[in-house]
């Protein structure tokens, strides 16, 4: 079989996601590393130490992980919620994630830390989610005792 046929049947779009998050991983531990000295002399690309490349490739692991948690976690909400019947424009579906695109932005701005705005966003829209779920419940219970 021609592999190009093989790989298509495997491959799917969403890897590209994978890559860009572990470049955007290693990438960011080897900018850490170097601290501005590549700006300074091209050559300091040889003060790069093989144990600065295995932290780079843990760094760009730990940063696929986060990044499929994250966004694995905010789909799976998405998804449940539309199976129990809510729309994707509810206000009850649309306060934790706007929140936590918010609380992305506002920490990006004040930090200029991606990984640490992506932490805050997933945190913000968790506790959201968590209060939204809370206050639906309590209001479904008052609706069913009412009734």
């Amino acid at each position: 079989m021609v592999p190009s046929l093989r790989l298509r049947g495997r491959f799917r779009p969403w890897y590209l996601l994978d890559v860009a998050g572990f470049l955007f991983g290693a990438g960011s531990s080897l900018e850490r590393t170097l601290a501005g000295e590549l700006t300074r002399s091209p050559a300091a690309i040889g003060a790069i130490t093989p144990f600065d490349v295995v932290v780079a490739v843990a760094s760009g692991l730990l940063a696929v992980v986060v990044l499929r948690f994250t966004l694995g976690n905010v789909w799976a909400y998405a998804v449940e919620y539309a199976n129990a019947g809510g729309r994707w424009s509810d206000l009850a579906f649309l306060v934790p994630v706007c929140g936590g695109a918010a609380a992305l932005v506002v920490a990006y701005v004040t930090t200029s830390n991606l990984g640490a705005a992506a932490w805050a966003g997933f945190w913000i829209f968790a506790g959201l989610a968590a209060v939204v779920a809370v206050v639906a419940s309590v209001a479904a219970g008052y609706a069913d005792v009412s009734a």
